[in-house]
């Protein structure tokens, strides 16, 4: 296959393949991106990864699978952490998350992080990620629904809860708790059901069409200019990770 693209809570597996034609895998966790690379595909996607209880996906696999002259590609989540981290060996981040990232407007990795349920559930999420909230809040802002002080008011609260508290009916009670104004907070709730802006599932989709450009034009394989330097540290991931065990497709 000519590519392998890691989702989740972000962005269906049918929602992705309207797309672009690959291969779609569970979140990504450490050892992931090595099997995947083992396969031998012209590109890869990350778009949502395991952290935590689990252990993320390694910037050494990324690198190692960019030197066997795969593309890979991050946005929305996860990929846009290691994109952003990444870029400046030739991993190829996509979207406003990764580059608020990149510019280092956003530093903190519970920007992105969500409760989500098992695959066999969808990986449906139960909290919302800060970075949604922010890019709803900033639409709520621009459509005049609250004002520039209560949104930082709310951004300050969301901000605040650990990030599977963070929901709106957690976040407005907080701001009614905190005497904001009920009239906009009123004004908020009944904006919200259609103003609620889905940043990582757009850059997700945005980080989709890019790579089947790319793919389209058939531009050959990753080229790097740095050194991967084998260590011990590695051959154990390289044992641990065992590509005869390939985690599950996304049907």
């Amino acid at each position: 296959m000519t590519a392998y693209v890691f989702t989740g809570p972000t962005l269906s597996a049918r929602e992705a393949r309207r797309e672009l034609d690959a291969v779609y895998m569970p979140p990504a966790a450490q050892g992931d991106v090595y099997r995947v690379a083992c396969k031998r595909p012209r590109a890869i996607g990350i778009i949502d990864g395991y952290f935590e209880r689990v252990p993320a996906v390694w910037h050494k696999e990324i690198l190692w699978a960019m030197k066997e002259g795969i593309h890979v590609f991050g946005s929305a989540s996860m990929g846009a952490l290691r994109a952003a981290e990444l870029a400046p060996f030739g991993m190829q981040g996509v979207g406003k998350i990764f580059q608020a990232f990149s510019d280092g407007i956003l530093e903190d990795d519970d920007e992105v992080a969500v409760v989500h349920g098992p695959q066999e559930q969808g990986y449906r999420p139960s909290s919302v990620a800060m970075v949604d909230i922010r890019a709803t809040l900033a639409s709520a802002e621009r459509q005049r629904a609250l004002s520039s002080k209560t949104r930082k008011c709310l951004e300050q609260v969301a901000k605040s809860l650990f990030y599977p508290d963070r929901r709106y009916d957690q976040i407005l009670a907080r701001a009614r708790s905190l005497g904001l104004s009920v009239q906009e907070i009123e004004a908020l709730e009944s904006w919200l059901p259609e103003g609620e802006v889905h940043q990582k599932r757009e850059d997700a989709l945005e980080m989709l069409r890019l790579m089947r450009q790319r793919l389209a034009r058939d531009s050959g394989g990753k080229e790097v200019h740095y050194c991967f330097e084998h260590t011990f540290a590695w051959d154990e991931c390289i044992r641990s990770a065992r590509p005869g065990q390939q985690r599950n497709l996304i049907s």
